[in-house]
């Protein structure tokens, strides 16, 4: 029987790790604010996403885009490992000279080059990454993923549109323990709030409040994985108890916080 488990690091520039396996049911219906690019290692992964049930076998490369909602399990009455790689979509237009982050259509594929740089990301895993591995890292897949594209055009952003995404991007990871204002990101940023929205979402693939919440809780995420009791975590994060950050720590992850920590926790 496998017992199901989660490795995970730390997200560090742009990019997180995750290695897991599962014997059966392993997310409910959830979604990033990351491009999630993974391997599955052995046995049958399917998940319903886009409006249908897709699978992705022993080698095979799967793509999921930003706020784009899927599930987990284990097909053919298996079990199944994977590795995934988190990449930030700001980081992958960064690397692709400010073009709109690219649209694969293709959610599961066998793609060689691919599979070859996630397996070279966990050579030393959990260890982390060195800085010039993470850049070379998110700069291959930015290509690899512009190469299988879906050819629509990838118009450059302007230099100010950029720079008011990145400033509202790093001011919301700092402000992370605390709800942030609308006329805050204005300031900042230097644009109003509907045309900062925009730009966000363009470059990023989702709003500025997704994009922070999800920030609290990768934080709450960590801690739990290191021990913290929920309640703890929760308030650490800036949720206001336990309960709120259950609601929306299922709704990203796809899992209940004390699930998470039973994960986690086994080696």
């Amino acid at each position: 029987m496998t017992l199901d488990q989660i490795r995970l690091d730390r997200p560090a520039a742009g990019l997180q790790r995750l290695e897991g396996r599962f014997g059966g049911h392993a997310y409910d219906l959830h979604r990033h604010e990351t491009y999630g690019v993974g391997l599955t290692l052995y046995g049958v992964q399917q998940f319903h996403y886009r409006g249908s049930l897709r699978a992705s076998r022993a080698r095979q490369v799967l793509v999921l885009h930003p706020d784009e909602a899927h599930d987990g399990h284990a097909g053919e009455g298996g079990a199944f490992a994977y590795r995934m790689l988190y990449l930030d979509p700001a980081s992958v237009s960064q690397a692709l000279d400010g073009a709109s982050p690219p649209h694969v259509a293709e959610a599961v594929a066998h793609d060689p080059a691919t599979a070859r740089v996630i397996e070279e990301a966990f050579v030393d895993f959990p260890q982390p990454l060195e800085p010039l591995a993470i850049d070379a890292t998110i700069g291959r897949l930015a290509d690899l993923l512009a190469r299988r594209g879906d050819g629509g055009p990838r118009r450059g952003r302007s230099s100010l549109a950029l720079r008011a995404v990145r400033l509202a991007r790093d001011f919301l990871v700092a402000e992370s323990h605390r709800v942030v204002g609308s006329d805050e990101l204005e300031r900042v940023s230097g644009l109003d709030r509907f045309t900062l929205a925009r730009h966000f979402r363009s470059v990023l693939g989702t709003s500025p409040h997704r994009y922070q919440v999800g920030r609290r809780l990768m934080r709450a995420q960590a801690l739990i994985a290191e021990g913290s009791p929920l309640s703890d975590a929760a308030a650490a994060a800036g949720f206001a108890d336990q309960s709120h950050l259950t609601r929306h720590f299922s709704a990203r992850f796809g899992v209940t916080p004390g699930r998470w920590a039973a994960l986690s926790r086994r080696r």
